[in-house]
């Protein structure tokens, strides 16, 4: 099973908030992750409290071969989290 970190929508409209998670790759962008890891706040001026994360289990998925987007990969990587790209 090839999975993904990435970024799910949700909110209203001109306000959007994201959460965080591990889906299969052929899940549609709103569909339903494997698991959820957390959520990210793009309107949080904050650069330290617009976002969280289970590090633990986001460390997991990254061992196990779990691919994540460029927006996750820069959300980890604020947390110390390496996401090599392959």
């Amino acid at each position: 099973m090839s999975v993904r970190l990435r970024l799910k929508r949700t909110g209203r409209r001109n306000r959007p908030f994201y959460r965080i998670g591990a889906f299969h790759h052929t899940t549609r962008r709103d569909g339903a992750p494997v698991e959820d890891l957390g959520w990210y706040d793009p309107l949080v001026k904050d650069r330290d409290e617009n976002f969280k994360i289970k590090e633990e289990r986001a460390q997991y998925w990254v061992s196990t071969g779990a691919k994540a987007s460029e927006t996750v990969r820069s959300l980890l990587k604020r947390r110390g989290i390496d996401c090599k790209r392959s």
